[in-house]
């Protein structure tokens, strides 16, 4: 990541311990380390001020107290400036560039498809920011707004910074208004003093100050990349701006209006800093008899963002006064942007009465800046011009007026909302910081990211370590979640042994469930992948989900222990015989996972039942605050006097939903499709338009006296039902990446008119007779087969791998983003790729008739298929034909006095042969040949629609590519092994848990079928058996393998050194090693398994990042979600196409 523009490299930041003089004879090194562990609670002590020139220092002594009870002393020195101006923007290279200094800073963004190089500019001036703003300012005499943030800002309200009106919507606006007569603005024969500002942002300039940006790094790496690349956006913007005030001044119109964003390094700017003893007292303060020295670092640098609004605010007011009669008289208002109401209170008391300013009356006015929170600030735009619709992205923190609940608990820390109307708690508390530090020190409370299960977000699970192991503890119910999301780092209290889960040993209900299947992946899918689709709800009720019907998944969810070696299970007695699964409750969350935008749709409820007449009781002030819907919902209740049915969305809305006392938001209950995520309570200004919409959601708050935790409104993504809306529904459901690639990627390619030609160090192979089988269409063709007769007898067989990582190097940005993406997704009726195109389709597929650079496996075999040797190869191949399935098998298929003479015939026809014997030795180590139902659609030329629905047909030329896959995959993954056995990325399949068959066997039974698992081996033995049994009935045998794979784990990439020899096994394809190496255009694995290998054989060094255990281990992770992911979307997208297809093509009905 390219640095954003700060200071000078001399403007950094010193620290000195003292000397042990200044402490006690025994302090020792160890109190150091303590130090960093308990020293934001207490007090600093600055020293005066130096004498001021263009760099000096300002020490600053700190006083902690160590884990062993002594007080130690630090000394920081901060280089101060005189000369940083009002901070650096980032202007295009040229354009501009003024004080860009050097290469310092420098960052790249695309303007108009081209990559801009673009450098920092200070701004040294008043001037320079005067003209900044008003050039962004179109109507003389207005008002220009400049807005600093502060730290929560950053972190809580992304959502507002990046709102910018598009042009088109302003312009249209602009014309209707005028065409109907309703703009008073612009009608010169009604004149308007007060002309109305078309806002496109929340300010002419928002100035982040480096101690924002370094607080906001600190506590979410999330929301400080956003604002990183906000920043560098800004840059594009000015050039955008620039362009079109050009246009619009040649035709009449005003200057361009964009984002701009300044970086202030107030941390080492002289006029912000904090001097002469200060200790953050105020008038406010003395009243309320705050003690003097009790100042944190968190009140210093809120002094600290105050003095960087007040520097703004004086600079711009002397600057005004100085040059009253100028041609551009434009207002200024600098306004100091925080949700933080006792820093709002302090910006007031802290700024000098009016008629003590210098200047006449008439510039004695107002305070130098105002201090506003983020949703006064967007409601007061909002009034300024009613078409802005900022106010629903506003984040909340306080729950609505409303009802205590009844089952509600009395909350220890729940006064500290204004709005809380003193309502019940409906959750304990969580504990104070102070109190899980010194819990998790002494094993009271264990740390750990909270999961919740895949159906519910009321039960999950917290992985905490146990000695050397690791340990899977349950967490039920909504008291002992105590309002963690999934992804939330929790800290969690173990329940006494006696409220333990019985394990699956002892019949309790801790049993495992389900599990997937083998690599059901395997190579390439080849059309043959199984598409079907996951179980998910689409929208309906929760609790009757199990019941649902839809089209069965391959794979069920992988167990704890396979996915991540995580047990789920303890001993409770000295014997070991006793296994228990641990529960706990939730006391504290440490860090909060809301930077997630979630999709979903909100459920409103419209009753309008009225109360019984003969009703004359007047209603109380709780019946009155009730949503309307509740209340009317509970009188036709007890007019019927039986109790009504409603879905358990709409009882939530009844509950949740209501009307707020500004006449302009309510409260409307959002769900969201992931069900390990509560419903969402929402504040908005367009319930109406949401109706029936899927929209993405952000999580801001859930504070103790809400049952739901609180959010905002993000972006609407469509109709709800339309095949468009469900696709994008399904990709940001799973997490998909479909963003265009960026420009520093897209940089990374070759040329346009790059041509493949012959290498040193590469072997020239096209001279062979290689082809290569695809599904119909294929574009990315990873792979390609040669077969040829040798003069010994022997043949020489070769599969041949795009060489991605030609292209792709490693470190490079295109890599970084390939293993951030780690695999191509496959939808219906889109693919989502994990490389450029011109990579995908067209440098790397080995298309035919065309050369091409390949990775190698050479073997010689006899023709009886025993391996005589093995080679690898860099090398270029000219592929002489890409053929279909069909058209292979049509091959196969051909008289053998119909092949003389014709090299592709002979070629697929002695592969076949080779497959066959290969396969047969496979099935008879134990390799499953297990099924998966498998559908392909036709779809609409133009719509995209299907229009019909089939099963997949298999071919033996499947077979055929999909043994010679096996076989280099297991080759590879050897010759990796010998040469880093500790280090090479692997594929193991764990074997199942009997638990996972139980059910099947017990069903099988009650059919005369008898299944054994005791290997892959006797599984094999045991669906080969049963398809005897089962001859009549086809169908049955099918479904039957069907299950066996709905019982398995699915397969997982680990680092080999992570993992005992024994347990790299891969069951289903009873193969001791195994892994990825023939796709690499489509999965990051093989990509890097191409490196590992191409290292092994010497031809390239070993990247320094893979020889990293600890970065393999996150890599395989990743690794292992992105792909799991990607055949859940693909799942999701057939059952998507299916209902469509039953629906008779109609869309938009749910």
């Amino acid at each position: 990541m390219a640095p954003i523009p700060t200071p000078p490299d001399d403007e950094m930041m010193a620290v000195h311990h003292p000397d042990d003089d200044d402490h006690d004879d025994d302090h020792d090194d160890d109190d150091h380390d303590d130090d960093r562990d308990c020293h934001d609670d207490h007090d600093r002590s600055p020293v005066p001020t130096p004498v001021l020139t263009s760099l000096h220092t300002l020490p600053t002594r700190r006083y902690h107290l160590t884990r062993r009870g002594k007080i130690a002393q630090s000394t920081t020195e901060r280089y101060l400036r005189d000369d940083l101006g009002f901070g650096t923007v980032l202007v295009p290279d040229g354009n501009g560039g003024g004080r860009g200094r050097g290469g310092r800073g420098r960052t790249d963004a695309t303007i108009a498809g081209k990559i801009v190089r673009l450098v920092p500019r200070t701004l040294g001036e008043v001037s320079s920011l005067w003209e900044l703003l008003t050039r962004r300012n179109d109507d003389d005499g207005g008002t220009v707004r400049l807005a600093v943030v502060d730290t929560n800002i950053l972190l809580h309200h992304m959502d507002v910074l990046e709102y910018l009106r598009d042009d088109d919507d302003d312009d249209d606006d602009d014309n209707d208004e005028n065409e109907n007569g309703n703009d008073d603005a612009t009608n010169p024969s009604k004149p308007n003093p007060h002309p109305r500002r078309r806002h496109r942002s929340i300010a002419d300039a928002i100035v982040v100050p480096q101690t924002a940006l370094e607080e906001c790094r600190h506590r979410s790496l999330v929301m400080y990349r956003r604002i990183v690349d906000l920043i560098r956006s800004s840059g594009d913007d000015a050039t955008r701006a620039d362009d079109k005030g050009r246009k619009q001044k040649k035709n009449g119109g005003g200057s361009g209006s964009e984002r701009c964003f300044i970086v202030f390094a107030d941390v080492h700017h002289v006029d912000t800093q904090i001097f002469h003893g200060w200790k953050g007292e105020s008038k406010a303060d003395e009243e309320e008899g705050v003690e003097d020295g009790t100042t944190t670092i968190n009140d210093e640098n809120d002094a600290r963002l105050r003095n960087v609004a007040r520097f703004y605010g004086e600079a711009l007011y002397d600057y005004r006064r100085r040059r009253r009669t100028g041609a551009r008289n434009a207002n200024a208002e600098v306004v100091f942007l925080t949700d933080d109401a006792q820093s709002r209170r302090l910006a007031s008391s802290e700024q000098p009465p009016p008629d003590e300013r210098p200047g006449d009356a008439a510039d004695r006015g107002g305070l130098y800046y105002r201090a506003r929170s983020m949703r006064d600030h967007v409601s007061l735009l909002q009034k300024e011009d009613p078409s802005l619709t900022l106010l629903d992205l506003v984040a909340q923190f306080h729950s609505a007026p409303g009802p205590p609940m009844s089952e509600g608990i009395r909350g220890k820390d729940g006064g500290g909302d204004d709005d809380s109307g003193g309502r019940a708690a409906c959750y304990p508390p969580h504990l104070s910081s102070q109190t899980l530090s010194r819990g998790l020190q002494t094993n009271r409370y264990y740390q750990g990211i909270y999961r919740s299960d895949r159906d519910s977000h009321t039960e999950g699970y917290v992985t905490i370590r146990r000695g050397e192991d690791r340990v899977a503890v349950v967490i039920r119910g909504k008291a002992d979640v105590n309002r963690a999301v999934d992804g939330d780092i929790v800290a969690i209290e173990l329940h006494s042994v006696d409220l333990w889960l019985g394990g699956a040993r002892n019949g309790g209900d801790g049993s495992d469930s389900g599990g997937g299947g083998g690599d059901g992946d395997e190579e390439k899918e080849r059309g043959s992948q199984s598409q079907t689709a996951d179980d998910r709800n689409e929208g309906h009720d929760r609790q009757t989900k199990k019941d649902d019907a839809g089209i069965a998944a391959d794979t069920a969810e992988p167990s704890l222990r396979d996915a991540e070696n995580i047990a789920e299970e303890v001993a409770v007695d000295d014997e070991g015989e006793e296994l228990r699964r641990p529960t706990a409750k939730i006391v504290g969350i440490i860090r909060r996972n809301f930077h997630k935008n979630y999709c979903g749709s909100i459920c409103t409820i419209a009753v309008s039942a009225a109360a019984p007449e003969e009703d004359d009781i007047a209603p109380s002030e709780t019946e009155l605050a009730r949503p309307a819907a509740a209340a009317a919902f509970e009188s036709e209740s007890k007019m019927e006097g039986e109790r009504t049915t409603m879905h358990p969305h709409d009882v939530i809305a009844a509950k949740h939903e209501r009307e707020h006392p500004d006449g302009v938001t309510s409260t409307v209950v959002f769900f969201p499709i992931d069900n390990r995520i509560p419903p969402i309570l929402l504040r908005t200004t367009q319930r109406d338009r949401l109706i029936g919409m899927r929209i993405l959601v952000s999580m801001d708050s859930w504070p103790a006296e809400s049952e739901y935790p609180l959010g905002h409104y993000v972006k609407t993504l469509g109709v709800t039902g339309t095949k468009e809306t469900e696709t994008q529904v399904l990709l940001q459901e799973f997490r998909i990446p479909c963003e265009p690639f960026p420009a520093k990627v897209l940089a990374c390619l070759p040329p346009a008119d790059y041509k493949i030609e012959l290498e040193p160090g590469r072997t020239d192979l096209r001279h062979l007779p290689v082809l290569s089988i695809d599904p119909p269409g294929c574009k990315d063709i990873d792979d390609a087969l040669h077969c040829i007769e040798l003069p010994n007898g022997n043949w020489q067989v070769g599969v041949h791998i795009a060489d991605v990582t030609h292209y792709v190097e490693a470190g490079t940005a295109i890599d970084l983003e390939a293993a951030n993406r780690s695999t191509s997704t496959y939808l219906v009726n889109k693919r989502l790729d994990m490389l450029p195109s011109l990579l995908t389709t067209d440098l790397c597929s080995l298309k035919g008739n065309v050369d091409r650079f390949a990775f190698s496996v050479l073997w010689e075999v006899t023709p009886e298929a025993e391996i005589v040797n093995v080679d690898f190869k860099k090398s270029i191949i000219h592929s002489i034909a890409a053929l279909t399935y069909q058209q292979a098998q049509a091959l196969i298929d051909k008289p053998e006095k119909d092949c003389k003479g014709d090299i592709q015939a002979g070629a697929v026809k002695r592969l076949a042969k080779l497959a066959r014997k290969f396969r047969s030795r496979r099935i008879n180590a134990g390799a499953l040949t297990l099924a998966s139902p498998e559908v392909k659609f036709v779809l609409d030329s133009e719509s995209l629609n299907p229009t019909d629905v089939q099963a997949y047909t298999l071919y033996e030329a499947n077979a055929l590519v999909e043994e010679f896959m096996l076989l280099a995959n297991v080759t590879v993954a050897k010759k990796i092994l010998r040469h880093y056995p500790t280090l090479s990325i692997l594929r193991r399949h764990p074997a199942p848990n009997r638990s996972m068959f139980d059910g099947l066997i017990q069903k099988a039974k009650t059919r005369g079928i008898s299944i054994c698992i005791d290997d892959s081996k006797k599984l094999a033995d045991s669906l080969d058996a049963a398809a005897e049994i089962t001859s009549d009935d086809p169908y049955l045998n099918q479904l039957l393998r069907i299950l066996s794979t709905r019982c398995m784990s699915p397969a997982q990439y680990f680092c080999s050194g992570e993992y005992q020899a024994k347990d790299w096994h891969h069951y289903g394809l009873a193969a001791p090693v195994y892994t990825h190496f023939t796709s690499p255009i489509r999965r990051y694995a093989d990509v890097c398994v191409h490196r590992l290998l191409a290292a092994a054989i010497g031809v390239a060094p070993l990247p320094v990042f893979l020889s990293s255990k600890s970065y393999l281990h996150d890599l395989a992770a990743n690794m292992n979600r992105r792909h799991r992911a990607a055949q859940l979307a693909g799942r999701a997208s057939v059952q998507l196409h299916t209902l469509i297809f039953f629906a008779g093509g109609d869309e938009g009905e749910g």
